[in-house]
């Protein structure tokens, strides 16, 4: 049985997801990724391992989201791919008519813009989390309510509260107020879900054509609240996949399937061993220019592996 492996390393959770010849999943893993990406991904390979069956062949591995260089270097991916083409990939899959991908995750959000099954324009978060699932996460801190039940008490909400969702500190000292005013709670947290919206609204999809039919991914969509602020927003249901929290990694795991039969290669994956491997992770700066770049490098066993993140390729082309 040939398999094919999508990993999606995000600032906030690591995902795995192994699909057949079919696209069906055969394993996959949801992890916090706790900032520590390189434990968790052989968290990850450890966690599919137990799961594949005995006749499954891994024929290409693919890796994307924020920590997909890293990622790739690990396992020698055969395919590294940006989050905004895996997410759509994966999108039209599940929705082939789709012209519009909300996608939130823990700090990363994103829209995608499809018009006739091509990405046409897109548009992703500033270093602002108010339009993010950490912004959330913290206001349910607050409110000592555990974020799996925030959905709940959103669809109980009987007269929302306004509140400033522009910024996480004014979200804050509004909802301080709003507590002290006597608001229900219920309508502070949909008032707090109805913010969330606003902000990807006119941060993330500031103008963005938003056409039906909307696809909504990423591990804020299984918050309730969420959705129906947006189906109020836009009068109309928005369709939520029955994977949504591996959608990026199910559609790296897609494009690995379709450069491998194009480039008829073997998978250059080094196998479920690279869990047993020390990786270090370190960086330096580049004083080759006045950019001052930080260059970021992962070695194993006394030996660099790779180095990137400067402006220009001067590190990546120096022999290992």
């Amino acid at each position: 049985m040939k398999t094919y492996l999508g990993i999606d390393v995000g600032s906030v959770t690591t995902k795995l997801a192994l699909l057949d010849e079919s696209n069906e999943i055969l394993a996959s893993t949801y992890l916090q990724t706790q900032g520590n990406p390189v434990d968790m991904i052989k968290q990850g390979l450890e966690e599919v391992k137990k799961q594949i069956p005995l006749e499954a062949e891994i024929c290409g591995v693919a890796t994307t989201g924020s920590g997909r260089a890293l990622a790739g270097v690990m396992v020698s991916a055969d395919l590294v791919k940006n989050e905004i083409t895996a997410h759509a990939v994966a999108a039209m899959h599940c929705v082939p008519e789709v012209q519009t991908v909300f996608e939130i995750g823990g700090q990363d959000s994103k829209i995608i813009i499809i018009r006739d099954g091509v990405v046409i324009d897109f548009g992703m978060n500033s270093v602002c989390a108010a339009g993010t699932g950490s912004f959330l996460e913290h206001q349910a801190e607050r409110l000592n309510i555990k974020i799996e039940d925030f959905g709940e008490y959103a669809l109980r909400s009987k007269n929302p509260a306004r509140i400033a969702g522009r910024c996480t500190v004014f979200a804050e000292s509004d909802m301080i107020h709003k507590q002290q005013m006597g608001y229900p709670i219920d309508d502070i947290i949909y008032g707090l879900s109805q913010a969330l919206v606003r902000n990807y609204l006119n941060n993330v999809a500031l103008g963005k054509e938003i056409r039906p039919k909307l696809v909504f991914q990423g591990g804020v969509a299984f918050n309730k609240g969420i959705i129906k602020a947006i189906n109020e927003t836009f009068h109309t249901e928005v369709y939520v996949p029955p994977h949504n929290e591996l959608m990026g990694a199910i559609g790296a795991a897609m494009l690995v399937r379709e450069e491998m039969k194009n480039d008829g290669h073997r998978t250059k994956f080094k196998g479920f061993g690279v869990s047993q491997i020390e990786f270090q992770v370190s960086s330096f700066i580049c004083k080759a220019c006045p950019n001052l770049c930080e260059i970021s490098q992962i070695s194993a066993n006394g030996k660099v592996l790779a180095r990137w993140g400067g402006r220009c390729d001067m590190w990546e082309r120096v022999e290992k």
